[in-house]
């Protein structure tokens, strides 16, 4: 199967170039910054809009699975993240540890589970329940987490909370407040307002790579550093999807349901992290910080999108194969 890079992670590639060969200086570090909160308010308004609190409530009748999905994502993340910081800093430099240790506090992704967990034919509603849950909560724990695991590390001031109650929850719950009138426009303009979302996102991109550049901060970036962050990523992703098959397994979910909980338990979302960082995360070091994400993103997809294909063909083959009226091997 051949995997294709991630359309979206070349344009923020594209945009970090753009901020090394013409980062923002003088007056435009001022406008960029404005832009950028303004952009940011954006982002958080239209998630807010978007999840529906009922829909998240209302699934949580087939609780066991989503807090399974929850302790994957809110704790053993958080939990393997802390020990990279263990690490001597000539391996790895601190603001990329620390960007390890925040991309394992960050909730789920939404599209991509769903839509890896549909193309190998798992528990779909679960995996949109799972997804939705783990987006709400992420507004509230993301922040909650990373003073927790960063507050001694100084890779997070936690005096910054108003500044990101300001910010992030407040457009967030105003989102949802206004939901009830514009939710079903949100709905119509999904795509054109997908585009607002990633426009939004390579502006914080640029802002926080552009400060980087201007700083010098990539003077910490070695080869030996890239090559352990990548291998970091890589052994991350492992343990958790290796743990989130064993868990389902014990726990005694159906073969949808594993799959549901494997896909959702092991994404990190991009969509919510870069703009999350830009509120938590000042001065330059924020570009070092969102670098672990963004490998972390494209890996997830690729492992994932190659696991959900052949998930699919298997099952397919097992429903083929059954007799007929009999029912479908979940």
């Amino acid at each position: 199967m051949r995997v294709r890079p991630d359309p979206y992670l070349v344009l923020l590639l594209a945009t970090v170039g753009f901020a090394a060969l013409l980062p923002a200086r003088g007056a435009m570090v001022q406008v960029v910054d404005i832009a950028v909160t303004v952009a940011i308010a954006l982002l958080f308004f239209l998630y807010g809009a978007r999840l529906s609190a009922a829909q998240a409530l209302g699934g949580l009748k087939h609780w066991q699975l989503h807090s399974t999905v929850l302790v994957f994502t809110f704790v053993l993340f958080p939990l393997i993240g802390l020990s990279v910081l263990l690490l001597p800093e000539w391996l790895l430099p601190a603001p990329l540890a620390i960007g390890v240790v925040f991309l394992c506090c960050l909730p789920s992704t939404v599209q991509s589970s769903i839509a890896f967990t549909g193309i190998a034919r798992g528990n779909v509603p679960g995996a949109i329940v799972a997804a939705s849950v783990s987006n709400v909560l992420g507004v509230f724990l993301t922040p909650l987490l990373a003073a927790l695991l960063l507050a001694t590390s100084g890779g997070f001031d936690p005096s910054s909370f108003g500044d990101i109650a300001l910010r992030l929850l407040v457009p967030f719950l105003a989102g949802q407040a206004a939901r009830p009138l514009i939710g079903s426009f949100v709905t119509r303009h999904k795509k054109q307002l997908t585009l607002l979302d990633r426009g939004a996102i390579l502006l914080v991109v640029y802002a926080a790579f552009s400060e980087g550049m201007v700083a010098g901060i990539w003077e910490q970036i070695t080869p030996l550093s890239l090559g352990v962050l990548f291998g970091i990523c890589v052994l991350l992703l492992g343990i958790v999807l290796g743990a989130t098959v064993a868990a389902g397994r014990l726990l005694g979910f159906d073969a949808a349901d594993r799959i549901t909980i494997a896909f959702c338990g092991s994404k990190k979302s991009l969509a919510s992290g870069l703009p999350i960082a830009g509120v938590l995360f000042g001065g330059p070091a924020a570009a070092l910080i969102v670098v672990p994400l963004m490998v972390f993103h494209q890996l997830q997809l690729i492992v994932c999108a190659m696991i959900a294909n052949r998930l699919g063909r298997s099952r397919a083959h097992l429903d083929d194969d059954a007799p007929a009226g009999a029912p479908s091997r979940a």
